[in-house]
């Protein structure tokens, strides 16, 4: 992963939508309910696989129910499972799984109050611990609604081989 890519230099908007994207957004916004559940008992099976493979630590239920669209936070104390803290940083495991084809991402390794783009609002490192935390610690893994449960327990297993 790019860390450059990562780094906002300008603030832009494109608001525009031809009318083929909106023939495509019309049709997808007819699925989005059934998508979001298979994101859901997705999200169940990670949580299930990661606990069989001792990677996840006791976690409280708060009666959320998230959709993880796109993120796993391995040390999150919100809806998301957590991995042990003896476990190595996120950053490392980023690197490896793609050894074994498992598409993982570090979307915001520089939180954005940190960007150069908004340091006209005088934030400074420290001042938005929880946003630089999640910087630190959140790792992006594959999820999707056509993701197969075996393509979940591969994932799983890449990450129990790289903690191994």
């Amino acid at each position: 992963m790019a860390v450059r890519a990562a780094i906002t230099m300008t603030i832009w908007l494109d608001g525009r939508m031809d009318a083929i994207q909106a023939a495509v957004l019309r049709v997808k916004m007819t699925h989005i309910a059934s998508w979001n559940e298979r994101r859901r008992h997705h999200a169940a099976t990670y949580d299930q696989l990661f606990a069989e493979s001792g990677l996840l630590a006791a976690q409280k239920s708060n009666g959320c129910a998230p959709v993880r669209l796109l993120a796993r936070n391995l040390k999150a104390q919100t809806c998301l499972p957590s991995i042990r803290d003896s476990r190595p940083a996120p950053r490392r495991l980023a690197y490896v799984p793609g050894r074994k084809k498992i598409s993982t991402e570090i979307y915001y390794p520089l939180p954005l109050h940190l960007q150069p783009v908004f340091s006209y609002l005088g934030f400074k490192a420290g001042d938005l611990p929880v946003a630089e935390h999640a910087a630190q610690e959140v790792l992006a893994l594959p999820m999707f609604p056509e993701l197969s449960e075996a393509e979940i327990r591969s994932v799983v297993e890449g990450i129990k081989d790289f903690y191994s």
